[in-house]
């Protein structure tokens, strides 16, 4: 039996699949620096509040499996993890074994910056061996994603009274970073504001909107806002009662949606007086599926790997 002429090889950050792991699994993200105790007993309560576990790796494999259906060639859809099992290294090693020597390889995450996409390819060059590797490094402004989006937003304006609907705020978001690096011409928030731009292009609604950030990192250093949660509270002092937020920086459920929207910023939002809700995670939503599958076709033919 031949190999395929390709795979494809869809990677995620990672994350604990029980609260046995939140420790050990933190030890990696830190890059073998042991966790202060608190912050992992901090981190083990979120991830109990969300029932214990992180459907990460599960909505991943979900893609997958839709993404292999829509190619319906036989292309092997593949799945590594950056910081937990399965590892991306694993997953080569999974692909080595079977015969394939070549690989689109895309990130679970539209928009790029050297500190995030970058880290995921250099731990693809480090891992692939001989297998030839095509990695998709932005796909921020790929008209299928952002009619997925915008589906999503349009869905979750339907849950707000009719009467108010078209003048609920929408908070986009995605991961914060490090201020340091969006000074020094990081291309990240550039792209997410274009994707912003995009989805309410097609929203076509005047709701007013803006972009925030969320979830920045336990450090000492300056993170890129301003902050998801404080925006919630500068829209509430200015008398609105209704917001949603749009995590546009992420395209599966994780621990930063489950827990930080709709568990942290949603019960500061009831504290105010506000109705938050959050447009569903894409998952597998179809166009996202899409604009996977036209990923992987268009590398493939650009590198002469399938016609």
């Amino acid at each position: 039996m031949s190999s395929p002429p390709y795979a494809v090889l869809l990677l995620a950050y990672g994350a604990p699949r029980s609260l046995d792991e939140v420790e050990p699994y933190l030890l990696d993200v830190r890059a073998g620096r042991p966790t202060p105790p608190d912050l992992v007993e901090q981190l083990r309560a979120r991830y109990a509040a969300i029932g214990g576990q992180s459907p990460l790796l599960e909505r991943t494999r979900e893609q997958a499996e839709a993404l292999r259906r829509r190619l319906g060639n036989g292309t092997p859809v593949l799945v590594g993890m950056r910081h937990w099992h399965p590892y991306i290294q694993e997953a080569l090693t999974d692909a080595r074994r079977r015969g394939i020597s070549r690989a689109v390889v895309v990130a679970m995450a539209p928009h790029y910056s050297p500190l995030s996409i970058g880290a995921y390819q250099r731990a693809v060059d480090q891992a692939r061996g001989p297998i030839e590797v095509a990695f998709v490094h932005q796909w921020f402004d790929h008209p299928c994603f952002l009619d997925a989006v915008a589906q999503r937003v349009l869905a979750a304006l339907r849950r707000f009274p009719r009467r108010v609907r078209d003048q609920v705020p929408i908070v986009f978001t995605a991961h914060s970073l490090p201020e340091r690096i969006l000074a020094d011409g990081d291309p990240y928030l550039d792209q997410l504001r274009a994707s912003v731009t995009g989805v309410m292009a097609r929203v076509r609604s005047g709701n007013p909107h803006q972009f925030a950030f969320q979830s920045a990192g336990r450090s000492s250093e300056l993170w890129a806002g301003p902050d998801a949660g404080t925006v919630v509270e500068e829209l509430a002092a200015r008398g609105e009662r209704q917001v949603l937020i749009c995590p546009i920086g992420f395209v599966a459920d994780h621990l930063e949606v489950l827990y930080d929207i709709d568990i942290e910023y949603r019960q500061r939002a009831r504290e105010l007086g506000v109705r938050l809700e959050r447009t569903d995670s894409l998952n597998a939503h179809p166009f996202l599926i899409e604009a996977l599958a036209d990923l992987a076709a268009s590398t493939a033919r650009r590198r002469g790997w399938a016609p």
